[in-house]
């Protein structure tokens, strides 16, 4: 893991006291960053979220799809965890949390907004950190490798009617057009132009990729970067005013990180999974495309909405949470593969009931 990576809530922190500073200072500017749009897109945002999500998607490789039959079993319980119960569940979540418990404390007007914020950011699977997390468990890289790449061709088809029906069922005017528009500009055109890429540069070798990628993923870190600091700046009054708002819109997000970890690494262990594999499968199951939701949020909602900052919050928690479920997986390691080898002694001796 890069120093970057390490110590990105540190960055993020940094970019959130440097967005609220300079959006009080020069808020002018900020207005006319925020008016440079073409049909509800953003193109000072659009650029930077693209210099984000392209170098992620160039190091992904789709012919590792042909390897999801050799671990079908952790990929079945990512695909459940990502695609049911994560989304599923976050919008349950922020209904108990956002729209009722902490209903008191939070702004009337952007309840709604708060809820939609936390379902896009649950509706996409992370693509790049996962990466990271895998290699940190000792996971299985083909494994890690295949499922991205899975998850990544379903995102392109199922991310807008996910997102569409979860804001539907919680009462949120769904705008289609502009969530149709945002998965081509997000996704579908992205993901294109980054394995086109990918395809020229391997003509010429791995090492044409490795230096194209070394140079790349600078840009990447300070769109990020950059992202954040216009966010803020434009969030920053309404967050001095009421700065409880991020610590209540983590909890709904550190609940689910939590408990979709868990309940993959448990169901992987019930399926008889490797540990190299569970690993992973958990990691992914927990993390988020954050990028594509901070996009997905400011093109829907507005650089100023309360989606835009509840897909934020993911951002400034992702790190330390990833990082203290990698202690998780790797402490329990003993404990995962006892339970796999009392269930190949009950099976060799024929035994149908057992504790695991």
């Amino acid at each position: 893991m890069s120093i970057f990576e390490r110590y990105l809530t540190l960055w993020v922190g940094l970019c959130i006291v440097a967005g609220v500073a300079l959006g009080h200072v020069f808020a002018p500017a900020f207005q006319l960053i925020a008016a440079a749009e073409i049909a509800q897109v953003n193109l000072p945002m659009a650029g930077l979220i693209w210099l984000m999500i392209v170098p992620m998607l160039i190091k992904v490789d789709f012919a590792a799809l042909g390897q999801v039959a050799r671990h079908w079993r952790g990929i079945s319980v990512t695909l459940l965890i990502n695609w049911l119960v994560k989304p599923f569940g976050m919008a349950l979540l922020g209904w108990i949390f956002i729209s009722q418990l902490f209903r008191p404390y939070l702004p009337a007007d952007q309840i709604d907004s708060y809820i939609a914020g936390l379902i896009l950011l649950a509706a996409a699977p992370c693509t790049a950190m996962v990466f990271v997390w895998s290699n940190l468990t000792k996971g299985e890289p083909n494994f890690t490798l295949s499922q991205v790449a899975l998850n990544d061709t379903i995102m392109i088809v199922a991310f807008a009617p996910i997102v569409g029906l979860l804001l539907g069922l919680s009462a949120i005017t769904v705008p289609w057009s502009t969530l149709t528009l945002s998965v081509g500009l997000y996704i579908v055109v992205p993901v294109l132009a980054a394995q086109l890429i990918r395809k020229a540069l391997l003509a010429k070798g791995e090492a044409a990729l490795s230096r194209f990628l070394s140079v790349l993923q600078p840009l990447s870190i300070v769109a990020l970067l950059a992202t954040l600091v216009m966010l803020f700046g434009f969030q920053g009054e309404q967050i001095l005013k009421q700065p409880l708002v991020i610590a209540l819109l983590a909890v709904p997000i550190l609940i689910q990180v939590y408990v979709n970890s868990g309940l993959a690494y448990l169901l992987n262990r019930l399926s008889g999974e490797a540990h190299c594999v569970a690993g992973p499968s958990a990691l992914i199951g927990a993390s988020n495309f954050f990028e594509l939701a901070v996009a997905a949020a400011i093109s829907l909602f507005g650089f100023q909405s309360g989606a835009a900052l509840a897909t934020v919050v993911g951002v400034l928690i992702e790190v330390p949470v990833m990082l203290s479920i990698v202690a998780i997986v790797n402490a329990s390691k003993p404990w995962y593969e006892r339970g796999k080898a009392v269930r190949k002694v009950a099976a060799a001796r024929g035994d149908t009931a057992f504790k695991a």
